[in-house]
């Protein structure tokens, strides 16, 4: 039986500065907005003003930044857990079952009991920052470099700065974008979501909304799974994903996904290739944001505009759809053009190219301006942080200043 504890609030900076921790790093390193934002991950929601919180190994987090810091809140979902639970059992008896059909229960608590949850930091919470968002990897130099081999590279990047890529859960990664099929960002969130709470083992609730944890390989390769997901809208993909998911565990096991990162990125692109529903631009997808493939680069329609409206590549001038020798193609100019990190350069382009972003390239000089005036709360929060017992919050090194090493291919 899992109990979940309802949990009134989103930790926020401004609030309880003392219930969070921080790491060196700025906002030419990284922007949460743009990378968490951009498409890679379907997982993340802005629940306040630059406040991110999602779910990532296996636990919640809330994030935020300032000028030239990441801070961050873990909720201790074990610990919260167990505490509200004993409180209510003491007070009220058994817990009342929520939904019969899920099998799943809550405790109610009053708001002023917790407002935010109680975190504490643990040893290795920084070192999954510095994994997921790949920080030993210096953005301004690579950055830096690209703009030099690409003017319009360079004249975008003054906008666009900070956009990482993520170094996602395999498992996540390649079954959230095999639901991308003809489909876009907020739908393919839904999707994410629903395939979450039907399938995935709950952690905590915020203001009323519950977060899941991923499901595994076995939950998804239930026979059962495909006329579940149908039901919830997934159309032909609900196929795609419980057969993916038998296929693997039937033919290679629960490890082979993790496997592929240390394989080489055609041979690791091809073996995803063999999964139904796993087409050129999702196995792309899953060797860039989750396999160690710096040089993997999605191609889709609208990688493809851009190439034939800001590079004047030829590669399927004359073609009317997106074949697997045009992908490759326009890969290689890429790879010719920025080298071996072409798929971090490639989202950048990406994120420039979505819609939901368009202001920023319209009026860079008033969104500076916004950005300055949003980001004096977080400011006075800091000054107000200092004050508090900041000996609970360690001092870690800065692992934003390294240079980037381009990794060999295996």
């Amino acid at each position: 039986m899992n109990i979940i504890a309802t949990m009134a609030k989103h930790a926020r900076l401004s609030v309880g500065g003392a219930a969070w921790a921080s790491m060196a790093c700025t906002r030419s390193q990284l922007r949460l907005d743009l990378t968490l934002g951009c498409g890679q991950t379907f997982r993340w929601r802005e629940t306040g003003d630059g406040h991110w919180t999602g779910v990532m190994g296996g636990r919640v987090w809330t994030l935020t930044q300032t000028d030239d810091r990441l801070w961050y809140h873990v909720y201790n979902n074990k610990d919260a857990h167990k505490e509200v639970d004993n409180r209510k059992r003491k007070a009220d008896g058994p817990a009342q079952q929520l939904n019969k059909s899920e099998k799943r229960w809550k405790v109610n608590i009053k708001e002023e009991e917790i407002d935010v949850p109680v975190t504490v930091k643990k040893e290795g919470e920084e070192e999954m920052l510095v994994d997921y968002f790949q920080l030993d990897v210096n953005l301004e130099e690579l950055y830096r470099e690209w703009g030099l081999a690409d003017p319009h590279f360079k004249h975008i990047s003054n906008i666009f700065t900070g956009i990482r890529m993520l170094r996602q859960n395999p498992t996540e990664c390649l079954f959230s974008f095999i639901c991308t099929s003809n489909n876009h960002i907020s739908r393919i969130q839904g999707m994410v979501d629903n395939l979450c709470r039907s399938l995935g083992k709950p952690l905590c609730e915020l203001d009323g909304t519950t977060y899941y944890d991923f499901p595994s390989l076995s939950a998804i390769a239930d026979d059962k799974v495909e006329a579940l997901l149908r039901d919830l809208g997934f159309g032909y993909r609900a196929r795609f994903l419980q057969q993916s998911a038998k296929q693997i565990l039937e033919q290679h096991g629960p490890d082979w996904l993790q496997g592929l990162r240390r394989t080489p990125y055609l041979q690791a692109r091809n073996s995803l290739r063999s999964l139904p529903g796993v087409g050129l631009k999702v196995a792309d997808c899953a060797c860039l944001m989750s396999l160690d493939k710096a040089d993997a680069v999605p191609v889709d329609t609208h990688i493809w505009q851009i190439a034939k409206r800001d590079y004047k590549c030829a590669a399927g001038s004359t073609q009317k759809t997106l074949t697997d020798k045009v992908n490759r193609d326009i890969g290689d100019f890429f790879r010719q053009l920025w080298g071996p990190y072409a798929g971090w350069a490639q989202s950048v382009l990406f994120c420039a190219d979505l819609k939901k972003f368009q202001k920023l390239k319209e009026m860079p000089s008033i969104k500076l301006e916004d950005d300055k005036k949003a980001s004096l709360p977080l400011k006075k929060a800091k000054l107000k942080i200092k004050n508090e017992k900041l000996d609970q919050i360690e001092k870690p090194t800065s692992v934003c200043r390294k240079k980037a090493k381009l990794a060999p291919q295996d």
